[in-house]
């Protein structure tokens, strides 16, 4: 498979994973699927941060875009084109980051809910042993299984971004191999004409 080839599959597996990394987080927003939580400020700090819409979502599709690019025949298959699919994954690589950063500091801290008649973070300090104990969970009375729904979009958030960040990984090695061999688009195409 030539490197071309490579960045094209690469950007076409990148693009369901920013958009279920975008998913995550606007879901995240909204609690118990209810916007009074949002309209109270009523949401863990972590959503706020927007780790699945910046570093997943954009910082990881801008760099998409460039890559599926580059396996195009044209003016991005080339050497150069390479190059920059390497400045563009490791732009990508910082999003991925970025974002599983922000979904390991949202399943830490644990969701921000309503704990008695006050609203808290009650887990903030437990060291995460939280997740283990489904007792505990039952400490936060209001949005209803904050907990769970916390958990299982974090951990997609943080599951989504480290399969971005091996994707990218491998296109800067493909990016490499590019600069160093070439593309083989345009060999591609001189075999397909004489046939």
């Amino acid at each position: 498979m030539c490197s071309g080839k490579c960045s094209r599959c690469i950007a076409a597996t990148l693009y369901p994973l920013v958009l279920l990394s975008i998913i995550c987080n606007i879901v995240l927003f909204f609690p118990g699927l209810d916007v009074k939580y949002v309209r109270g400020g009523h949401i863990t700090d972590e959503v706020k941060y927007m780790g699945g819409i910046i570093g997943g979502g954009v910082m990881v599709l801008i760099p998409a875009f460039y890559i599926h690019l580059t396996g195009e025949q044209g003016c991005c298959g080339n050497r150069i084109g390479m190059f920059l699919s390497i400045v563009f994954a490791v732009v990508g690589l910082a999003g991925a980051l970025y974002s599983f950063t922000v979904a390991m500091l949202g399943l830490a801290n644990g969701p921000f809910c309503k704990e008695g008649d006050k609203w808290t973070a009650p887990f903030k300090n437990s060291n995460s042993t939280y997740m283990s104990d489904a007792k505990s969970w039952e400490k936060c009375t209001e949005p209803k299984n904050v907990v769970q729904f916390n958990l299982g979009l974090f951990m997609t958030l943080a599951a989504t971004s480290c399969l971005q960040g091996l994707l990218l990984a491998t296109q800067v090695i493909n990016g490499l191999v590019g600069c160093v061999c070439g593309t083989s688009n345009n060999k591609e195409g001189a075999i397909g004409s004489m046939a």
